[in-house]
């Protein structure tokens, strides 16, 4: 995620070099063949680019609107997720187990259900990057880990242990109901978030879009210098290079927003909200052993 209102010119340059280079092969090519070899020699009307490129701009618009949508909503979804893990842990460290203090079991058993709750938001993470990393392992047992070899969806397979756990729980008699309800809530929400967040993973924006859409910015890019080299020459050139990258960059910042997982400056920092959410429930637990918060890269993004 971007965390500088500035926006530094080797970033833009990084960014759309290859965009400008081919925009300007592009237009030198259509000159050429226009101008000095008399191949493509077609009449085309002023018209013609002025209604495509008003057509390709609303048509762009409505891409990078959906494209924020997906950005937007996988952000709040893991914002509730920061809310409801704090919930959590603050549920299970300030519960009146059968109205008495908490025992030393007691108390070891509600670490081992916050830690493992940590465990669950990494693996959470590392399935919607396609990681490989297990480091949530490191918040499991080995009896956990044994269980969770057994299944593809390592998040899920955790809740069914936060599930399994709470219920022995209450059927001992350790919670009443009213405290058994308010937990397994919170597992109910933590289950949301993850199938939330695995649609967003999972389904893909129509190609279509992209692709027509793509395809008419460069059909609007030949237009546009065929257009202008009846009246201004070889500077069709220059202007057709410019009104194209400016649509091509457009665009392209709307593609970066699509799949609001990936490793990516302008994506969803999951590493950054799943470090946030180990250190305030290792407060929480008065751990000694808290990690470092993420460090930003060049002070411009977090992933």
């Amino acid at each position: 995620m971007l965390i500088s209102n500035k926006v530094s010119i080797s970033s833009v340059i990084e960014g759309s070099w290859t965009y400008f280079l081919i925009d300007f092969f592009t237009c030198s090519i259509t000159f050429a063949l226009s101008e000095y070899f008399n191949i493509i020699n077609i009449p085309i009307p002023a018209l013609l680019p002025t209604i495509l490129g008003t057509a390709l701009a609303f048509f762009i618009g409505f891409n990078n609107n959906q494209a924020y949508d997906r950005w937007w909503e996988a952000r709040k979804i893991w914002g509730g997720l920061v809310n409801d893990s704090r919930t959590w842990a603050r549920q299970l460290l300030f519960l009146k187990i059968d109205k008495t203090e908490f025992n030393t079991e007691d108390r070891s058993f509600i670490e081992v259900l916050i830690r493992r709750h940590i465990g669950f938001v990494y693996a959470l993470n590392r399935g919607l990057r396609k990681s490989k990393d297990v480091d949530y392992l490191n918040f499991l047992s080995e009896d956990d880990y044994e269980y969770l070899r057994q299944e593809s969806n390592k998040a899920n397979a955790v809740l069914n242990l936060q599930t399994r756990d709470l219920n022995t729980w209450y059927k001992n008699g350790k919670i009443d109901g009213f405290q058994f309800m308010q937990l397994n809530q919170m597992l109910i929400n933590f289950c949301d978030h993850m199938g939330k967040s695995e649609r967003i993973a999972n389904t893909v924006f129509p190609t279509t879009y992209n692709y027509y859409t793509r395809i008419f910015v460069w059909i609007f890019i030949i237009c546009a210098t065929l257009v202008t080299a009846e009246t201004i020459g070889i500077w069709s050139v220059v202007f057709g290079t410019l009104i194209g990258y400016v649509f091509l960059t457009i665009h392209k910042i709307g593609v970066s927003l699509l799949n609001p997982f990936e490793m990516l400056p302008t994506g969803v920092p999951l590493n950054l909200i799943s470090r946030t959410i180990e250190i305030n429930l290792l407060e929480m637990l008065r751990d000694k052993d808290i990690p470092e918060q993420v460090k930003s890269v060049n002070d411009e993004y977090v992933l």
